[in-house]
């Protein structure tokens, strides 16, 4: 890596031993390689918490500007009416 900054950290005696164990595996070719992919992954999270974060607040906007809400039941009610005229026999399971 021909650009890459040495930083040091304090883990857990036993995230160090399964890091250990990572390399030891073969699954990783160093320690070094195990916290790049925990800290891609921690990116990624990161990106995608603040990617929901804006589909909320987009939702929660839309849904202000939709105009004030109404109550369930009676929206339910309504609805259970206007099926009723438009299917006779229609009744709610």
């Amino acid at each position: 890596m021909a650009n890459v900054e040495k930083v040091s950290v304090a883990v857990t005696p036993e995230m160090a031993t399964a890091m250990r164990e990572a390399v030891e595996s073969g699954e990783y070719a160093s320690v070094s390689e195990v916290v790049r992919e925990a800290l891609r992954e921690w990116k990624f999270r990161r990106a995608q918490r603040e990617q929901a974060i804006e589909e909320l607040r987009r939702l929660w906007d839309e849904g202000i500007a939709s105009g004030p809400a109404s109550d369930g039941e009676e929206a339910f009610a309504q609805l259970r009416k206007s099926f009723e005229a438009k299917i006779p026999g229609w009744t709610r399971s």
